[in-house]
Order: structure tokens, then sequence, then C-alpha cells
């Protein structure tokens, strides 16, 4: 038989990588509820119509990476491989509308079928970050106040650069667009086969091309800045004015687009030289135009995606968990006795141990092992006095305790 592993492109949450996992995780949360961001929870598949309005049948991801199959009843449906679609479409499904403004967080695995790189797999776990029914670039300056603050947070905020560009308003993208088809139109037979199919249907993202053809030709090519109009300017000054008011740090990167029609505005990333090629830790943008192109009323949105991978390969050691106390029975008569007080540690929030076989010294052992900060040793002889033994085992003290007495003191200490 096989040895059996895990598929390609997903990995095991161990004990020790999981802790930092959901570090990540409860820092997250704690910050967008403090943002006041309620939690939102999609299924992790839906309609495959889901992801082809709102990403479009033409990209990569739809033709490429998602995992898309058909169930039982022969609806065609694909395991989501980004947050955003999901939570349009419980916006539009769920009648939301009149609660507008709406702000969410989210988390959890997203899945692609492409080629597993450093930090990136086939599962992959994402934070998301959405508000929606807000037109001005206050939030837009709050969506990446919240990403610098968990960064910060996290003590990952100097190896990262946040990175700002406008994609200008509907107006203001079809002229951009229209300055694309003409330059890379004259220089279609040098482009990639990729970037040939992109450019009478979504040219903007032959800018996001990483070929080496298709780089020497996009340095050339036409700026957005060229085909912006004056709301447009004004749009982006005030964004850049709030984020200069907060002291949030960026750099202007008039290559940073979202190449979705729907997009607008806003696009902004973090990104770090530390994880290779794939450089970007949090990316997000406005996309006023997503709702109504997925079918719903017209509502604007802006938001961004972190990936949780990504972002726990920069982290530091994250603080270590709280150390348990061991409880040992000594001696047959005192195993029931010792399940009673390990139950009335954790009833009363401390984290507490049992080592459930073995003499002494090997229970001692496995109280070592398991970073103990103390031992509490249930004896007959001890219980037939009324106490236990406490012992500290960053020093060795032993002290006699009343057993009635015991919970609250290792509460306590």
């Amino acid at each position: 038989m096989a040895k059996l592993q895990p598929v390609r492109g997903t990995r095991d949450l161990l004990p020790d990588e999981a802790r930092r996992h959901h570090h990540v995780i409860d820092v997250f949360r704690d910050l967008a509820e403090r943002y006041g961001y309620g939690q939102i929870e999609t299924p992790i598949f839906e309609f495959t119509e889901v992801f082809d309005r709102s990403l479009g049948e033409t990209t990569d991801v739809v033709t490429k990476e998602m995992y898309t199959f058909e169930d039982r009843g022969g609806d065609s449906l694909s395991l989501r491989p980004e947050p955003t679609a999901g939570i349009a479409r419980a916006f539009i499904s769920g009648g939301l509308a009149q609660l507008l403004p709406l702000k969410f967080y989210a988390y959890g695995p997203m899945f692609r079928h492409e080629r597993p790189q450093k930090g990136r797999l086939r599962q992959f776990h994402q934070l998301d970050i959405e508000v929606l029914g807000v037109p001005e670039p206050q939030a837009d300056i709050e969506v990446i106040a919240l990403g610098a603050h968990l960064l910060e947070t996290l003590g990952v905020r100097d190896k990262v650069t946040l990175e700002l560009n406008t994609l200008g308003d509907t107006d203001s993208r079809v002229a951009y667009r229209h300055l694309l088809v003409d330059y890379f139109s004259d220089h279609e037979g040098l482009l990639s086969e990729d970037s040939r199919m992109r450019l009478q249907r979504n040219p903007l993202r032959i800018l996001d091309s990483k070929d080496e053809r298709d780089r020497r030709i996009i340095e050339g090519a036409p700026k957005m800045g060229e085909s912006l109009n004056e709301a447009s300017r004004e749009f982006f000054a005030r964004v850049r004015e709030g984020l200069d008011a907060l002291g949030l740090s960026y750099t202007v990167n008039d290559r940073l687009v979202r190449g979705f029609d729907y997009y607008t505005h806003t696009a902004f990333e973090f990104t770090t030289t530390l994880l290779g090629a794939q450089s970007a830790v949090i990316g997000g943008g406005r996309y006023d135009n997503l709702i109504e192109f997925m079918g719903g009323p017209p509502t604007a949105g802006i938001g961004w995606g972190c990936g949780i991978e990504r972002l726990v390969m920069l982290l530091d050691e994250p603080p270590k968990p709280e150390r348990p106390i061991a409880v040992i029975p000594v001696g047959a008569e005192g195993e029931v006795p010792a399940l009673v007080l390990t139950q009335e540690l954790r009833l009363a929030g401390v984290k507490a141990e049992m080592a459930f076989r073995g003499n002494l010294g090997k229970r001692m052992k496995q109280a070592n092992k398991a970073d103990a900060r103390a031992a509490v040793l249930v004896g007959g002889d001890e219980l037939a006095r009324g106490v236990v033994s406490v012992r500290d085992l960053d020093t060795g003290e032993q002290a006699e305790v009343p057993r009635e007495a015991v919970v609250a003191r290792l509460r306590g200490a």
C-alpha cells in the first residue's frame, strides 16, 4: 500500500504552526472589531456563476485555477478562490441593501489549482476586509489604515512597503483602456500569448504580466495618470491627504492595477522583498461596480485580502502559549482526586494537564516536556491531611497547600 501523503499544494497545520496561524487570526479579529467590522461567513463553495460573474469568464482564476465540479443534482459548483465574490453574493441574495453602510471581516480557506510556490498553496487561508455602501475616500483611508495597524501589531510593518495607485473612475478607465489597446496593438507580435488574448478583452491585465517579453514592452506603455479626469485626481488626492494625516508612508506605483472592469479609484498593496516572487502580503482596492455587475443594486465597495501563510512567514516567534499546571497523582489512590482537581482548575480558567500513565518520575518528565509552570502532587497521605503538594517547576520550591485553597492559589499565580 502506498504511503499516504497530503494532496500536492496542501499542508497540515500541526500545533506549533497552528498556533502562529491562529495568532494572526486572533490579532486580526480583535482589530477588525475595534474598527467596527462584523464577522461574515460564507460557504466555501458557490454556484460557479458567482465567480464567472465577479472574476470574469476569461480570467486565469476562472479558466485555469478554480476547482469546479458538478454535484449530483447537475449544478456546477466551485470552491471559492477568493472571498469578495461570495460576500457580494450574500449581500445581494440576503437583501442587505437597506442596511448600508456595512463593514465585514472574514477569514478562512480558499482554493486555487495553481503551481505551489513559497507562501502560495492550492488550499490557502485568507483574511478579508470589506466596506460596502461608502463611496467617499474615507473608506479607502480606513481600510488601508486597518491593514497597516494589523501589520504593526504583528511586528512586521517595517518589513513591508505600502504601494498605492489610482485607477480613476469609469470614464477615466475607459479612456485609459483605449490608450493601452492602441499602444499594445502596435507591439502585438512581440507580446506573450496570454497578453495577446487579453489585448481586446482586458488590456489592463497585461500590465500585471510577469513574462520578460511583456515587461520590456510594458515599460513604454501609457500611464494611468494620463487619462485621469479632474474628479479622479481629486479623489486620489483626498486618499493621500488622509494617509499623510495618519502618518502612513506609501509609494505611488503607477503600474499597480486591478484588471477587472468593476475596479475604480484606489488600488493598493503592502509588499515585501522577503518572500521571493510573491511580493504582495495585503492587496486591495475599490470596486464600486462589482455588485451591480453581479446583478445587484449599484453599491460602492472597497476591501483587501491577506494571505495568512505569507504573513506567518514574516512573523517573529509569536507569544508563547499559556503554561499549564501539571496535576500528578501519586499512587492509585490519587488518580480520581487528581482527575477532580484537574477539572476544577480548568473550570476556574486555569490551563491544566494530567499525566495519564507512568510512575512519578515519568510523569514529572511529562510535566517538564509540557513546559508546565507548576506541578500539583496529589497523594493519599497528603489528602488524608487535607493538603496537596505544589512544586514550582522553575525554582524547584515545594510547599503543602490546603486542598480547598489550591485552585485559588494557582489561579492567582
